[in-house]
């Protein structure tokens, strides 16, 4: 991959983040073992979970990509040099941001990874339900106990957002010092503006999910093609953009310029972004991890990024 690596908080994280929300959906144990082996080898050393993940999947009831991951861990003994994101307020058993419920997901999150400590613990969801103080107050908890090393948030509002840090500032507890946005060229405006000032002015560290929109940034969908994936409904709707093909066929152009998969590129373009420290993408099968690799080593100029951008405006 590369040498880099980038600061969340007291952390230090790979710039490719690996997403776990394949483990225990479309990877079984074996082939999410194979790949959390090659993103290992590769240099790789932060991967993303959540306790929801995969609760959807018909027989499934939660905690099954904590679970795969924990029993990697043992098995490997790569605990020590390993960063492990997962979140709370998702599970069936768990949902939402009340204080009981924050710490029940907790340490049945801490469970299925087999570990004492994690990480990186995010919010899944904002629940406004519950005043922003009283998460920051127990998630201030868990990490004053130990059990969490750094905290952070995912699909917040920029209000919910400053009024967590500037209460977090001013009681002296511990803040969030990372955020996973929903971003990528087919989705600036989910993160573009004030949600990023904001990480930008507290210096957050963003994290993007859908970094290649459910598949949609590999190329591989086209009008009048089918392709046989779980996720091909909500990427293939891209095609049905202004936008859409206009950033395919850029990334297509520079793709072949480059001799690299336009996935590559797009991973280039998000990597380099302001305040943007790994994007997460997530891999079926250990074939699929090149052209990610080869994303977080790119380098665009600018014209190419000009190219891009101007795609990319909606």
């Amino acid at each position: 991959m590369t040498a880099t690596t980038h600061a969340v908080g007291s952390l230090q994280v790979s710039p490719l983040c690996l997403g776990g929300n394949v483990f225990g959906w479309t990877a079984d144990e074996p082939t999410s073992f194979a790949v959390l082996d090659a993103y290992a080898a590769a240099g790789g050393n932060f991967v993303d979970t959540a306790d929801v993940y995969s609760a959807w999947v018909e027989g499934n009831a939660g905690g099954e990509s904590e679970t795969i991951i924990g029993r990697w861990l043992a098995r490997r003994g790569r605990r020590d040099d390993v960063v492990i994101a997962t979140k709370a307020g998702g599970h069936p058993d768990a949902k939402g941001l009340a204080p009981d419920t924050i710490r029940r997901a907790a340490d049945a999150s801490l469970r299925r990874l087999g570990v004492d400590h994690i990480d990186l613990y995010y919010t899944h969801f904002d629940d406004e339900s519950v005043p922003a103080e009283e998460i920051i107050t127990t998630l201030d908890e868990l990490v004053t106990a130990g059990k969490v090393r750094e905290i952070a948030a995912s699909n917040i509002a920029p209000e919910r957002l400053a009024r967590s840090l500037e209460f977090a500032e001013r009681e002296s507890l511990a803040r969030y010092v990372a955020i996973q946005p929903h971003y990528n060229l087919v989705s600036r405006s989910t993160y573009e503006g004030e949600l990023a000032e904001l990480a930008a002015r507290w210096g957050l560290a963003a994290m993007p999910y859908y970094a290649l929109a459910s598949g949609f940034l590999t190329g591989k969908y086209r009008p009048g093609t089918e392709v046989a994936s779980r996720r091909a409904d909500s990427a293939a709707r891209y095609l049905d953009t202004a936008h859409g093909p206009r950033v395919l066929a850029a990334l297509q152009g520079i793709a072949e310029e480059r001799s690299v998969e336009p996935a590559s590129v797009a991973l280039a373009w998000l990597a380099a972004r302001p305040t943007v420290a790994a994007p997460i993408a997530s891999a079926r099968t250990v074939d699929q991890l090149g052209p990610l690799f080869a994303g977080v080593r790119l380098r665009l100029n600018d014209a190419e990024t000009k190219l891009l951008e101007e795609a990319s405006t909606v």
